[in-house]
């Protein structure tokens, strides 16, 4: 198996000259790095939960949440949670040098080990207490009988925690016993968990029985029930919330740094199911989610069968970007009509339904308060985006620049681009230091979940801010190395 090992950002520079910096950018540079030091330094040893995270805290810590309220001995996967924090570390090690955001990243690594269930991938949440640990079949623990043992790759939970610990594992030149062990068993798990036809799940516990998923092409159903049907959704073919265009780009990730020829084809094993299953005319553009007879299906109960408007743009853009990431523009070929199609779908102010209905192609919404399916737009609930941005053009665009490349043209440059200093830049890392207080922490106003009643403003911290701040000044750091 080839390996391709993480080379810091400085290093792989080709063809620039070394960055001359005056003495105001030199003192930046030195309050940055101590800035990110000291925020780093809080988040590893008053944030953290043995080496994980949520999404926030309030100021004190003693509330704290991920997507839904959480304890002091819980950390999420989901981002912006565990994975998304250790990223940023990996960012700041790459822009600095400094062994210390490697050993931070590392910790974070290791809570997703202590994290990774029987079944090969993660659950939206880890838990630390001995005795709620009990409930989950993480493979750290002895095995019992009845505990939670669903891998979800539902908004980007497994891949992200699979995404990490790959990088993670290149940085630490594949030496890590436990971490490289749990990267092949989720790699190899996720390869196993794939559908005949090439799609993935929402959630699984096992692999799949491929007699009960047929190969065949998207079709209408002869008819469909306008009332939720309440049914266990997990093992549809899954585009909502990116999860097949976040396992392909896992998998993908994963050739490029094991080099290992079975993650690159069951990347294009899912662009192939991406072309069976665009709709075909009068709509060719795809559903949320489709059942084993790749009829579009009810998931939850504002999720009807329907072709969309939101993932169907996600979905065309991950067909772009396996053109680039192989070469082979058959995966080019649904595009012209799919956005043929979208442009004649747009609403009167522009943008696009996330539902349309089958066959007639009218615009379904939900009332509020009952949830029933309508035509209106009235009264829709607020918790969820019914209609959503039209980006058809820009699809547009790449759609025709990498038509016309040569499919030798089409692989991404391994070259990797130096951050150039800016007086943005420079002023966003200004800010970003001023507003860090003395305790290393960027605190600002915000709301949490549990908080009553529920439009009370509080200060927190927010992984989110963490990320965002520690981001940019590594690339600031990066630009002045």
């Amino acid at each position: 198996m080839k390996y391709r090992k993480l080379m810091v950002v400085g290093t792989v520079i080709i063809g620039l000259l070394p960055l001359s910096i005056n003495a105001a950018e030199a003192a930046l540079k030195d309050q940055a790095t101590k800035a990110m030091h000291r925020a780093t330094d809080f988040f590893r040893t008053q944030v953290s939960t043995e080496g994980g995270y949520l999404w926030r805290y309030s100021e004190d810590l003693s509330l704290r949440e991920g997507e839904g309220t959480a304890t002091d001995t819980m950390v999420w996967v989901q981002p912006p949670g565990t994975p998304s924090v250790g990223m940023v570390y990996l960012t700041a090690y790459e822009a600095t040098g400094d062994l210390y955001y490697l050993g931070a990243a590392r910790d974070v690594a290791y809570a997703l080990v202590k994290g990774q269930l029987r079944s090969g991938g993660w659950d939206y949440r880890i838990e630390f207490d001995p005795k709620q640990r009990q409930r989950y079949a993480y493979r750290t623990e002895p095995y019992k009988e009845g505990a939670r043992n669903v891998s979800t790759l539902d908004d980007n939970n497994t891949q992200s925690a699979v995404r990490l610990l790959m990088r993670v594992d290149r940085a630490l030149d594949f030496k890590d016993e436990k971490i490289h062990e749990a990267v092949e068993f989720a790699l190899s798990t996720l390869l196993k968990v794939q559908y005949p036809n090439g799609a993935w799940p929402q959630r699984f516990s096992a692999a799949p029985d491929p007699a009960k998923f047929p190969v065949k092409k998207a079709g209408y159903p002869d008819s469909w029930s306008w009332i939720y049907p309440e049914r266990d959704y997990k093992s549809f073919y899954t585009f909502n919330d990116n999860t097949i265009a976040d396992t392909i780009a896992t998998m993908l990730e994963a050739f490029d740094i094991y080099g290992n020829v079975r993650y690159r084809a069951a990347a294009e094993k899912a662009g192939d199911f991406i072309l069976l299953a665009q709709m075909p005319e009068p709509q060719p553009a795809w559903a949320q989610q489709y059942n084993a007879d790749m009829h579009p299906a009810w998931a939850r109960k504002f999720e009807p069968p329907a072709v969309t408007g939101g993932e169907s743009q996600g979905v065309m853009r991950t067909l772009l970007e396996l053109c680039r990431a192989t070469g082979k523009k058959k995966y080019l070929e649904p595009l012209p009509r799919a956005m043929e199609y979208l442009r004649r779908s747009r609403l009167p102010d522009g943008r696009l339904a996330r539902f349309y209905e089958l066959n007639t192609n009218k615009p379904l919404y939900f009332t509020r308060e009952d949830y029933k399916l309508t035509y209106s737009d009235a009264d829709m609930p607020t918790h969820y985006s019914f209609k959503t941005y039209y980006g058809v053009e820009s699809i547009a665009r790449e759609y025709e620049s990498l038509r016309a490349m040569d499919p030798v043209e089409l692989k991404p440059s391994e070259k990797v681009r130096a951050p150039q200093l800016s007086r943005s830049l420079t002023a966003r890392t200004k800010l970003i230091i001023d507003q860090l207080d003395e305790h290393g922490r960027w605190v600002e106003n915000g709301r949490l979940r549990n908080d009553e009643p529920d439009n009370i403003t509080r200060r927190v911290i927010d992984c989110r801010t963490f990320i965002n701040n520690v981001s940019a000044l590594s690339t600031f750091l990066s630009a002045v190395r």
